[in-house]
C-alpha cells in the first residue's frame, strides 16, 4: 500500500495493500477500498463508502458526504461505486437519505471536472457525466448514458440507455432511451452515433428511427403511441425503450422539440 504520510484515514476504514493514496487525502468512516484503486490529493472520503476495484479519483473528489437534503436526519445510508470508475477534479457525490439506502454508481462510469451526483442517485454502467452537470436527488441513468456539460437534472427524472442529454441544457422530465435532447430538454434526434458505437445493426437503428417518429413526430397521444409501439413486434434491440415508457414516471416523459 502507497500512503502519503501527510494523508489521515480512519482506523476504521478497510483498505486493500494495493490502493494508493496521495496527499492530504482525508478518510472518515468505515469505507471500503478495492485493489488497485488510486486516490489523488486533497479527496475526501466519508461514511458507508465503498469504492471499487481500479478506479481513479483525482485531486479534490469528495465522496460520501451527507446528502443536501433537509429530511435527511443522520439515518445509516451508503454511497456505492463499482470497479473502474474514474472522477475527475473536484466532483462530489453524495451519499442516500432515508435509512438503508444507497447512491449507486456501477461499473465504468466517467465523472469529469465538477460533476455533482445527488442523493439517492442510481448510474448504470459506463454513464458519462461531462464537466459541471448537476444530478438532483434520486436520478436514475441507463447504461451509456451521456449528460453533456453543465447540464441539469430535476430530481426524479430518468434518463434511459445510450440517451443523450445536450450541453447546458434543463432536463426536467424522463429522457426515453436512445433519445437526444436540445438545451431545452426537448427530444430532437435518436443518438445514431452512439447506438453505431454500441454494436446496433444498421436494422436495429432503422427500429429506433421508427419508434422515434412515432413517439414524437406522429402527434399521438402517449397512451397510443404505446399501444402502435406494443404490437409492431421489434427485435429485442428496442425492449429497453419499450420497457422505459411502459413504466411509471415521476415526471412524465420529455416533449418533443417542435
Amino acid at each position: 500500500m502507497s500512503i502519503h504520510p501527510t494523508a489521515v484515514i480512519d482506523t476504521k476504514a478497510e483498505i486493500d495493500p494495493t490502493v494508493q493514496i496521495g496527499p492530504y487525502v482525508v478518510i472518515d468512516g468505515p469505507v471500503k477500498i478495492g485493489a488497485e484503486t488510486k486516490i489523488g490529493p486533497f479527496c475526501v472520503i466519508l461514511g458507508e463508502t465503498t469504492i471499487g476495484e481500479r478506479c481513479y479519483l483525482h485531486s479534490h473528489v469528495i465522496v460520501g458526504d451527507t446528502p443536501q437534503d433537509a429530511a435527511y436526519k443522520g439515518e445509516r445510508t451508503f454511497c456505492i461505486l463499482g470497479d473502474d470508475i474514474e472522477i475527475r477534479e473536484g466532483a462530489t457525490i453524495h451519499r442516500a437519505t432515508g435509512e438503508g439506502n444507497a447512491t449507486i454508481l456501477s461499473d465504468g462510469c466517467f465523472l469529469m471536472s465538477n460533476a455533482h451526483v445527488g442523493h439517492n442517485c442510481e448510474l448504470e454502467k459506463e454513464v458519462v457525466l461531462t464537466n459541471g452537470c448537476l444530478l438532483g436527488g434520486h436520478v436514475y441513468i441507463g447504461e451509456k448514458a451521456i449528460i453533456s456539460g453543465n447540464a441539469g437534472v430535476h430530481q426524479f427524472c430518468r434518463i434511459g440507455t445510450l440517451a443523450m442529454v445536450s450541453g447546458l441544457s434543463k432536463i426536467t422530465q424522463d429522457v426515453p432511451p436512445f433519445m437526444m435532447t436540445d438545451l431545452f430538454g426537448n427530444i430532437i434526434a435518436t443518438n445514431l452515433i452512439g447506438l453505431k458505437r454500441a454494436g446496433y445493426n444498421a436494422e436495429q437503428r432503422r427500429e429506433v428511427k421508427d419508434a422515434f417518429r412515432i413517439l414524437y413526430r406522429d402527434g399521438l397521444t402517449h397512451t397510443s403511441a404505446m399501444q402502435i409501439l406494443q404490437a409492431k413486434g421489434y427485435s429485442s434491440a428496442l425492449e429497453p425503450l419499450i420497457d422505459f415508457i411502459s413504466e411509471t414516471s415521476r415526471r412524465g416523459l420529455c416533449k418533443g422539440a417542435a
